[in-house]
């Protein structure tokens, strides 16, 4: 064997490094082994489950644009509700088959998503904060006046969803378990890749300096669109998914405040820029709304807001900050 040979070329040691970087670790795994256990432990509950599956990708997509890029939005309803509404009247006007209309669902938020975010993208702070949550108030009131086409405060039915891949959703959601669970995998997988890519470092750049990304010729008002509108998509086929499955869209999916103001506090409650922050705190918002329900039906919303006070004192890095903060204590001990 020759020196040249044995010497690796540059394209090999960068896809040596691509591929190291993109190693999955084990702990990625263990979501996936939950969710799957989740099914045969709890077959009373897959319907909830499914909520609460594409309800995860609808705080991953949030991740994307707040936990990387930095984009703080009080808008994100509306992109969530772009694609529910989209789902929804296809399929009750005739589009019943659900993986085109998944699709169509995220490529139309997806839509909206580039078009809003070519407006408000171009503010900062507390002006992009507050433009984006006037382009979801002008949506919802645009979805409640158009009451002839979206149904408005009775909401979107008459919808007929055909089974997905030869299989009907059933009463019990097994078949919408496994669809919701098999979506938000692929969107995990897409999301990971773009997190550990070199476009994802950039994003990651310009969160924390976006001057400095400026000084060295990176395009950041475009590559904070493009990850808007790729995370518009995800939240639209997360809508979708919902409507798909309970086979109703309300007008609540629209709400600025409480859809995008809850999955905002579930994103926080989980760890925001993670990756996995949705996964916790997606269920533990749920578990304690339940909980708090039942101790106080009318005010449940006011210990929500003492739980969230607590973790942004306490821990402010959600839940996977404070178990950092615990495992390094733990190797410190050690």
């Amino acid at each position: 064997m020759s020196a040249t040979e044995a010497t690796p070329t540059a394209a090999a040691r960068v896809v040596d490094a691509f591929a190291r970087r993109h190693r999955l670790a084990w702990g990625e795994l263990v979501p996936w082994a939950v969710a799957v256990a989740a099914y045969f432990l709890f077959p009373d509950y897959l319907a909830l489950g499914s909520q609460v599956l594409a309800t995860i990708l609808f705080g991953l997509s949030l991740d994307l644009i707040l936990g990387y890029a930095g984009i703080v939005t009080l808008g994100h309803a509306a992109l969530f509700g772009a694609g529910a509404y989209t789902a929804g009247l296809l399929a009750a006007h005739g589009w019943g088959e659900p993986l085109s209309g998944l699709v169509i669902a995220a490529a139309v938020a997806g839509l909206v998503g580039l078009v809003s975010g070519a407006i408000v993208l171009r503010t900062q702070g507390l002006t992009l904060l507050m433009v984006t949550l006037v382009v979801a108030s002008m949506l919802y009131e645009a979805a409640n006046k158009a009451a002839a086409i979206t149904g408005g405060a009775d909401g979107l039915s008459g919808m007929n969803v055909l089974p997905v891949l030869g299989f009907s959703f059933d009463l019990y959601g097994q078949t919408a378990y496994w669809y919701c669970l098999s979506v938000l995998f692929l969107c995990w997988v897409i999301a990971r890749g773009i997190v550990h890519s070199p476009f994802g470092r950039s994003l990651t750049g310009i969160r924390e300096n976006e001057r400095r990304m400026h000084a060295i010729g990176s395009p950041v008002y475009w590559r904070r669109l493009t990850i808007y509108s790729i995370a518009a998509a995800m939240a639209g086929a997360s809508g979708a998914l919902i409507a798909q499955t309970t086979g109703f869209v309300g007008l609540d999916s629209l709400d600025p405040i409480n859809r995008s103001g809850a999955i905002l506090i579930m994103l926080i409650l989980g760890g925001v820029g993670r990756l996995y922050g949705a996964f916790i705190g997606v269920p533990l918002y749920m578990i304690l709304q339940d909980r708090f329900a039942a101790i106080d039906p009318v005010y449940w919303y006011f210990y929500i807001g003492l739980v969230l006070v607590l973790v942004v004192v306490f821990a402010p890095g959600g839940a996977f900050g404070l178990a950092d903060r615990l495992l390094r204590r733990v190797r410190r001990s050690a």
